[in-house]
């Protein structure tokens, strides 16, 4: 009989964490998804504890405090705080119990916003960040040089980073207080067909670009970089390849929903970057791509919500 080997899993009532723990693949690993009340990540001596208890064979640090523009620009203390808590337990409580082999789960925000696209691993900390949500991008960069700096000092630790492009999918979140644009807007154009409004707004005009990627494919990927781990670069970002506008993210939840009203362009809103859309190279030659299209993402994400979010 083979005995699975033992993976901790952070984040795993989130949206991430919840599409790992579906993923086929989670069936070969014994998983350990402690939520919330079970272990505060920022408990240290809580985290501590933990790890070294339940010894995993590797550790896959996917929670975090995450929201859109609104819940960002509103709560930067918590964005700031909160990850960078989570992150320096999580790393330093595995790095104690001689965990070997970690994969921190990033974001495309740790980018500067003036960056030339598609974004590059190596421009990282090459100029300002997006103002909008500083706080999390900077909280994201000091637990991803966390994990470079455990390797640098001891070559037997082997602490990684996935920087995923922007998600949406199953169990995600749809308050428009704390979700990201994808959900809000199925929320939005769900709310203007049930209640039969003929308009919907947009903020900005519609012309920013953003890569949104179905969190069952950063599942999947997360798999495959545990299979290939040794060949896996210790920055490494995950994506589509390609991005679409706003307005085509509108578009097409508008297109899934059947609703048929008209935009109407707030430009007095912020939009965030005009543009992040990450290089995909390192992704391709490990041997990996994303296999769901927006429309059928979109799809599922919706059939999601109408059966658990909905209200």
């Amino acid at each position: 009989m083979t005995v699975k080997r033992k993976l901790l899993l952070t984040g795993g009532r989130g949206m991430v964490g919840q599409n790992i723990l579906e993923h086929a693949r989670a069936q070969d690993w014994d998983i350990a998804a402690p939520g919330r009340a079970e272990l505060d990540l920022t408990n240290a001596q809580a985290v501590t504890a933990y790890i070294a208890q339940w010894r995993p064979d590797v550790v896959v640090h996917a929670a975090g405090e995450v929201g859109g523009i609104q819940a960002n620009m509103a709560h930067p203390v918590d964005f700031l705080v909160r990850n960078t808590d989570m992150g320096r337990n999580v790393v330093l409580a595995a790095r104690a119990a001689g965990v070997k082999r970690l994969l921190n789960l990033s974001s495309s925000c740790m980018y500067p916003r003036d960056a030339q696209n598609p974004l590059t691993e190596d421009l990282i900390l090459k100029g300002e960040l997006e103002p909008t949500n500083e706080g999390y991008a900077i909280a994201k960069i000091f637990t991803t040089r966390l994990c470079q700096y455990i390797t640098r000092e001891d070559p037997q630790y082997h602490y990684k980073t996935l920087i995923p492009c922007n998600l949406y999918g199953r169990h995600d979140k749809f308050d428009p207080q704390r979700s990201h644009l994808v959900p809000a807007v199925i929320a939005k154009i769900h709310r203007a067909k049930t209640q039969g409004l003929l308009e919907v707004d947009i903020w900005g005009d519609g012309t920013a670009r953003r890569e949104f990627m179905y969190a069952g494919d950063l599942a999947d990927a997360i798999f495959h970089a545990l299979q290939v781990f040794d060949q896996l670069p210790d920055l490494c970002n995950v994506g589509l390849g390609h991005d679409h506008s706003i307005d085509d993210y509108y578009a097409t939840v508008a297109d899934v929903i059947g609703w048929s009203g008209q935009f109407v362009h707030d430009v007095s809103k912020p939009a965030g970057m005009k543009r992040k859309l990450v290089d995909v190279s390192r992704q391709t030659t490990l041997g990996w791509k994303p296999r769901t299209s927006l429309r059928e993402g979109i799809a599922q994400t919706y059939d999601f919500y109408l059966k658990e979010a909905a209200r």
